[in-house]
């Protein structure tokens, strides 16, 4: 059994979404925990969960911040936690019940494992994985919208996000 120890100063949790059917509006998530378990040498024998910080989105522009604090998007008020339990892993994915306020569904992810190295600065044999998905918001409760003169929607409904998380092991 491999003891994971989740490193928040080198991972990030990011996120993109379609803005006026044009362009991509950027965030991510300032706080957020990954707890990891299982053999690194038996990917399939991995299990976990990760929780993120709803209240801690950041996409640069307060006002939109604030926004997605509110009932329309992430409700924190009531719904503090974004949670990912993971159930399999594989070689190129990750499996898991997804819970965005009072919704749960099963998503599968594109996810890596990148391999291990030797941190200089502290000696810990470290550990490096890289998850992307798409989720529909709209499964969530997130529904707020608006129509365009020009036809589509303000918001997009498929939100891309990617991570890069590390661990320090220990055998």
């Amino acid at each position: 059994m491999t003891t994971f120890n989740f490193d928040p100063a080198h991972s990030v949790v990011e996120f993109s979404i379609k803005h006026l059917m044009i362009s991509n509006v950027k965030g991510k998530f300032k706080d957020f925990d990954v707890n990891l378990e299982g053999d690194i040498n038996d990917l399939s024998s991995l299990k976990g969960t990760a929780v993120i910080k709803a209240e801690s989105v950041d996409t640069n522009v307060a006002d939109r911040d604030g926004h997605l604090r509110t009932g329309d998007f992430f409700d924190t008020e009531n719904y503090p936690d974004i949670k990912f339990e993971i159930t399999s892993v594989d070689e190129k994915s990750v499996t898991g019940n997804l819970t965005i306020k009072d919704v749960t569904q099963e998503e599968t992810f594109d996810a890596s494992y990148e391999g291990t190295s030797k941190n200089p600065l502290n000696g810990a044999q470290t550990a490096g994985f890289i998850v992307n998905g798409t989720i529909n918001r709209e499964k969530y409760g997130m529904t707020f919208n608006q129509k365009l003169e020009t036809g589509g929607v303000m918001v997009g409904k498929d939100v891309k996000f990617q991570t890069s998380l590390e661990f320090a092991l220990e055998d």
